[in-house]
């Protein structure tokens, strides 16, 4: 099991111990790298919707597989370039390998079963829609996708309940002459507890040798700072800190990955956003994310939360 190592400054206060703890499990990525197809046939013509940015220029297909991860909470996601040539978008999401005790506890208790949630059901206003490169082409729709205010009920008691993100799916939608890529989150109802703290995260690409790098590959040391956080500069070196890797990649640092590839990192932010124990309190997990177009990148933003019994 992964360990870590706190100071005083690092613990967090008494309330949140047992919720801190509780997230104090491995992080995975699901899909597993190794399970995704990388042979010839997952790139033929018409294997899924592509996304065009100009008339002559590359395609980026879209994955509209559905990513699901049951009720492990969701800690982080990631856009990712799938494929034997890494022309294929999909979504990756970043989930604890145990669910914690407290989420177990009220799971059953659940009287609405999972439920979709996109972008294109959130709302129809075109100002959402945001070109990637041109406007006669590849659009994205930047509205966060959040749970359906419907869905709640309060019970007789009074009692509340919060809907954390399980799922996760890309998808593409016609509009005039053009596509439109629409983002789908999984909702599932946890009883008797209420949102109290939200953060919105997002990613930054890296370079690494003059090179774009996908952090898909990265083995990110524990004790750093996650992508959501800033660290300073002008600190001293300390001794060298032992790195867990939390790739799910059946290679050491990520399969290989073709020069051709690159074109399309330039349409595409792969980097991690995350959220783990140095995020104090330390126990955050998604409730909603949204796309972004970023200086000609598609790019994903994501809203962390922390829960806390509802009051009766």
């Amino acid at each position: 099991h992964v360990t870590c190592q706190m100071t005083v400054t690092d613990k967090p206060p008494l309330a949140d111990l047992r919720y801190f703890l509780d997230f104090q499990h491995h992080r995975m990525w699901a899909p597993v790298l190794g399970e995704l197809p990388l042979g010839p046939c997952s790139n033929r013509q018409g294997s899924g919707p592509a996304l065009h940015f100009s008339l002559l220029g590359s395609k980026l297909y879209v994955s509209s597989s559905q990513v699901v991860v049951s009720n492990l909470p969701v800690t982080g996601m990631r856009l990712h370039l799938e494929g034997k040539k890494n022309n294929r978008l999909g979504i990756h999401l970043q989930h604890l390998s145990a669910t914690p005790t407290f989420i177990a506890a009220v799971q059953a208790q659940a009287d609405m079963a999972p439920a979709w949630r996109g972008s294109e059901s959130v709302t129809d206003d075109h100002r959402y829609y945001e070109p990637v490169q041109w406007r006669t082409y590849a659009h994205v729709c930047t509205a966060p996708v959040k749970y359906d205010p419907r869905w709640h009920r309060s019970g007789d008691d009074g009692s509340r309940a919060a809907y954390v993100v399980t799922g996760a799916q890309l998808h593409v939608m016609a509009h005039d002459s053009t596509t439109v890529l629409h983002l789908r989150l999984l909702y599932s109802e946890l009883p008797g507890y209420a949102v109290v703290q939200s953060r919105w995260g997002r990613g930054t690409a890296r370079r690494a040798s003059g090179k774009w790098s996908s952090s898909s590959f990265l083995s990110m040391p524990f004790s750093g700072s996650s992508s959501s956080s800033s660290s300073g500069g002008g600190q001293k070196r300390g001794p060298p800190l032992v790195v867990a890797s939390i790739n799910s990649g059946v290679f050491a640092g990520g399969p290989p990955v073709p020069v051709g590839a690159q074109k399309l990192l330039k349409f595409v932010d792969t980097s991690q956003v995350t959220m783990g124990p140095h995020d104090s309190p330390g126990y955050w997990l998604a409730t909603g994310a949204r796309l972004d177009v970023d200086k000609g990148k598609i790019s994903l933003h994501v809203k962390f939360s922390l829960l806390a019994p509802s009051p009766s």
